[in-house]
């Protein structure tokens, strides 16, 4: 990994960890509490607000590293972005917070999320082209992108990537796990010798070390929780250093391919029975509450979570762009295989529960 790198990693790591246990104490003091309920798995209260562990952890480091080293602004990426992520990752905290304390209807909690990306794309984050997986095929191997452009594709891929994360936070470790696959699987690949990039590689090391930090407290039986800023906050991070270290959307989107259809689905099914008014309104119908309803506990989902995103998160690391279409497409017929196994599994178990 690198000596630099090394060092980086451990005090994320060891900052994140001491931000848990500390936070493990003060959120109850202060009223953030995630009460169980008939939407809830956990059966006792626990603290929220976790996620200023793996922010305040990543925080530090990037203020530290800009002021005393070059690394991170020895490529392409200028220290204007890093502002910006940071600002946007304050925003989600504040917005968090106050959706853990108040409970903010979905039209109001999504509005953190949305200045975040914002914030980003002020900061500078943009994507300038983007490889095409047709390319082979008589089109041109890169798509050069105009400002809007990359605009509009960050704007939404940062909101789709932290919806993705927030909706994973369902089961201890999840989130955090998954995202911190997705960082490890960036971070390898700016080690490559193809795409070689210390400055996201440092990055990608020190948000690796925060979110592995958090989850040693958040892996199940789990201490704290993310927390609704945490839990956008992972997918703000993953989102960030899929952008930064070249557009690598496909990789992140292999990590993330299972929970991010499930999103896509969840949306889907909540539209076709309930319009818009019931997109936002929570259910227990996500995949993983399907697999715990179907008797899995939550490190068996949690850990068969982890060995997808790393089988196609690895993959990645070898495939080329149209192969790693290929593996998009695997996902989603992976996807609508369990759907349909789960639905069938259902619909016999109900009569004979009857």
């Amino acid at each position: 990994m690198g000596l630099e790198r090394l060092i980086w990693f451990a005090a994320a790591f060891a900052l994140a960890l001491a931000g848990a246990l500390a936070l493990e104490r003060l959120a109850p003091r202060w009223g953030f509490v995630d009460r169980p309920g008939p939407r809830k798995i956990h059966q006792k209260p626990m603290p929220l607000l976790g996620g200023l562990a793996p922010f305040a952890a990543v925080a530090v480091c990037l203020v530290v590293l800009l002021a005393v080293s070059g690394t991170l602004t020895s490529g392409a990426v200028t220290v204007s972005p890093y502002l910006g992520f940071l600002v946007g990752g304050l925003v989600l905290m504040v917005g968090g917070a106050l959706d853990d304390r108040f409970n903010l209807p979905p039209y109001v909690s999504i509005v953190a999320p949305v200045l975040a990306a914002l914030a980003a794309i002020a900061g500078g984050i943009e994507i300038s082209k983007l490889t095409n997986p047709f390319g082979g095929f008589g089109g041109p191997g890169v798509i050069e992108l105009a400002s809007w452009q990359s605009d509009v594709l960050v704007f939404f891929w940062l909101l789709a990537v932290m919806y993705t994360t927030k909706l994973l936070d369902g089961v201890d470790g999840l989130s955090s796990g998954v995202a911190g696959m997705g960082m490890a699987m960036v971070l390898g690949l700016s080690l490559s010798v193809a795409y070689f990039q210390p400055d996201v590689a440092l990055f990608a090391a020190v948000g690796l070390g925060a979110t592995l930090g958090f989850l040693v407290r958040n892996f199940h039986p789990a201490k704290i929780f993310l927390g609704e800023g945490g839990s956008t906050f992972m997918g703000f991070l993953l989102g960030t250093l899929a952008v930064i270290s070249g557009g690598k959307l496909a990789t992140a989107l292999l990590v993330v391919g299972i929970p991010l259809l499930d999103v896509a689905w969840t949306v889907l099914r909540r539209l076709r029975t309930g319009g818009w008014k019931a997109v936002g309104r929570g259910d227990r119908r996500h995949l993983h509450h399907r697999l715990l309803d179907l008797g899995w506990s939550q490190r068996r989902v949690a850990v068969a979570y982890y060995l997808v995103a790393a089988a196609f998160g690895t993959a990645a690391l070898f495939l080329q762009s149209g192969a790693k279409l290929a593996a998009l497409v695997l996902l989603g017929v992976l996807m609508l295989a369990a759907i349909i196994f789960l639905d069938v599994y259902e619909r016999r178990r109900t009569p004979a529960a009857n």
